[in-house]
């Protein structure tokens, strides 16, 4: 148990390349796997196909008929495992090549996504390692945040704690644009291209450049 160092107020991060803001903008939502293959918005996927593919099947043991894919998935931390094989560049189920620079990292707080999600019903889970692996737990009582390893979480040099390192929140469907309170980028440039594309009226997230979100 690590429920000494549960923060207190856990923030989640969903990570995106910046030409899919835009169309997140225009819908007022980040959707999941499942979603974005049916609707096949405009913009690049930075993540792995036969990953996103096997996250489709699987389901989660707290609800038996919501799969990994039928969820937005945020880490509970930035600068993550999935980041850093983007950063890399060189695996070889990985078909985006651009590198870590235009990588947005929305951040939102776990606990007014919850209540948010708790409102409408939405169902949600958090996991304790990777949902994109044949193995994994999953919990949906936030009594139970102690059980995700928050030194794995926390860790810079995560190589000793890869598994814990990729714990992930999921929220069923759709994640509303509104609960994303900031935007973390990489450079000045990219910091320009996100405060073009938010919208002129409505919800405008505060956006930084955090260069210790990135490798």
């Amino acid at each position: 148990m690590n429920a000494v160092l549960v923060p207190p107020q856990p923030k989640i991060y969903h990570i995106a390349h910046v030409d899919r803001l835009p169309s997140i903008v225009a819908d007022g939502f980040l959707w999941c796997d499942a979603e974005v293959i049916r609707r096949g918005p405009a913009g690049t996927t930075i993540g792995m196909s036969s990953i996103k593919q096997r996250r489709l099947t699987l389901p989660l043991g707290s609800y038996a008929d919501l799969h990994v894919g039928d969820c937005v998935p945020f880490y509970f931390c930035p600068r993550s495992v999935m980041l850093y094989l983007i950063y890399q560049g060189n695996h070889q189920e990985l078909a985006y090549r651009g590198g870590q620079g235009p990588i947005l990292h929305f951040e939102a707080d776990l606990h007014a996504v919850v209540a948010w999600a708790n409102a409408q019903p939405a169902r949600w889970a958090f996991t304790l390692s990777n949902a994109g692996s044949y193995f994994f737990e999953d919990r949906s009582d936030l009594a139970h945040l102690g059980e995700i390893n928050w030194t794995a979480v926390q860790a810079r040099d995560w190589r000793a704690h890869k598994e814990g390192k990729q714990a992930e929140f999921l929220l069923e469907h759709r994640f509303p644009w509104h609960l994303i309170e900031r935007i973390g980028v990489h450079s000045a440039a990219v910091y320009g291209q996100v405060v073009n594309a938010l919208p002129a009226h409505g919800h405008r997230p505060t956006v930084e450049v955090r260069a210790d979100w990135y490798y």
